[in-house]
């Protein structure tokens, strides 16, 4: 089976993942700035844990697929951290077990193949007076952060720090929220941003920056309307390379 020209990035996790593509949301982000240079797959799944993550790492990451995918971003521990129900009934899962869940997660992925990368995104802060459905606390968030990371550096993965990162924004518990967990569009410009800056600083053959994969269907076509220089692809490239390095937006 002859594999995709394209690279393939796997999008794995929670509810932040499903709904990456509302709202203008950092999923559909990674996809207009890849389009035409790597196919963006969503596997995400509203209300999981990382201990339900790890029962189907075999299902959603087959180790003899024909094709692996190029990177993975997982994105798990939001609900990992909420605050234990009577009976220990709900999403909960305590510290240590969510670290080894996620030295799981990671094992696995390396498994797959010697070209494939992941990026592991840290539990960002919440706004705790905009939560009404659950009980998760700001502080607690930082804990699974940390231990997110930690994993990271153990395995030699990436890792973005959302805790810190999104905290950089003066008004990040005002603009960067729907819901105090789920992201705005603001919050997801500044995901989206975390993740490009690894994407741009990691030192990977091949790169997986946007910038540095081809286009697929770049040469000049007879078929584009008629002007001196074919200039279609300039606006998009300024454009994004403006965005992504810009301190703040």
């Amino acid at each position: 089976m002859v594999g995709p020209a394209r690279p393939q990035f796997v999008l794995f996790g929670s509810s932040i993942v499903q709904f990456s593509f509302k709202e203008e949301g950092w999923g559909a982000i990674l996809a207009e700035i890849y389009s035409r240079k790597a196919d963006i797959v969503v596997r995400g799944y509203s209300g999981w844990n990382s201990r339900r993550a790890v029962q189907v790492l075999d299902q959603v990451f087959p180790k003899d697929a024909a094709v692996q995918p190029s990177l993975v971003i997982v994105y798990f521990g939001g609900n990992d951290a909420l605050d234990p129900y009577p009976g220990g009934f709900g999403p909960h899962v305590p510290l240590p077990e969510y670290t080894e869940n996620m030295r799981r997660i990671g094992l696995h992925l390396k498994s797959l193949s010697e070209k494939t990368r992941v990026i592991f995104l840290s539990v960002p802060p919440v706004n705790e007076e905009m939560i009404v459905e659950c009980d998760k606390k700001h502080e607690t968030c930082r804990l699974y952060s940390e231990a997110c990371l930690g994993v990271c550096r153990e395995l030699g993965l990436k890792g973005v720090d959302l805790w810190n990162a999104i905290q950089q924004k003066p008004d990040w518990m005002t603009t960067c929220f729907l819901d105090g967990t789920h992201f705005t569009k603001e919050g997801s410009k500044m995901v989206a941003k975390e993740i490009l800056k690894v994407l741009r600083e990691a030192e990977w053959e091949p790169s997986l920056h946007w910038k540095e994969l081809p286009t697929e269907f770049d040469e000049d076509s007879p078929y584009y309307p008629v002007r001196p220089v074919n200039t279609s692809n300039t606006y998009f490239d300024n454009t994004y390379t403006e965005w992504e390095l810009s301190p703040s937006f």
